[in-house]
């Protein structure tokens, strides 16, 4: 059966880096606050795969009370929700995200990214879709203090 999946996440930043988007370190000021690597696009796409997959989500995968994943690479936890959604007789049909975020712009490292989602998701590039946007200087995000993602997954049988 195909399944769709999805996730949303939300950081604000920290005075210190480096900025992961999408497994891609994106050259910037100032990185994210969480407690793994912070990167809110994996984690938006592991929110939407793991309940496409009707699976409990990251927050109970990969609580923030277990100092097991005290600044985890969010790539590898990526890994183990693949790995889960494909004990489940599932794999990625294709993926799309939103990324919003004021600054840094990122039209220049869009195709960085959706290589990266696509390399760990394992599939082509042309099943990734990612879009940056701007919050247009409203809210917590348009001040500059936040970056927040969308995810929308499609899952399909797993063949093989």
């Amino acid at each position: 059966m195909t399944r769709i999946g999805i996730g949303y996440d939300v950081h604000g930043f920290r005075n210190d880096g480096p900025l992961m988007l999408g497994g891609v370190e994106v050259p910037y000021e100032r990185g994210l606050a969480g407690h793994s690597d912070g990167d809110v696009l994996l984690h938006a796409i592991m929110d939407a795969m793991l309940g496409a997959a009707a699976l409990k989500d990251i927050g109970h995968q990969f609580p923030d009370t277990d100092v097991r994943f005290k600044g985890a690479d969010s790539a590898k936890l990526l890994a183990e929700v693949r790995t889960m959604v494909e004990a489940e007789g599932l794999r990625v049909g294709n993926v799309d995200c939103v990324v919003i975020v004021e600054r840094p712009r990122l039209a220049k490292y869009v195709d960085r990214v959706r290589a990266r989602v696509a390399e760990l998701l394992g599939v082509g590039v042309a099943a990734v879709g990612v879009k940056a946007k701007t919050n247009e200087g409203f809210g917590y995000i348009g001040e500059g203090e936040a970056i927040a993602a969308w995810a929308t997954v499609l899952l399909v049988p797993f063949e093989g």
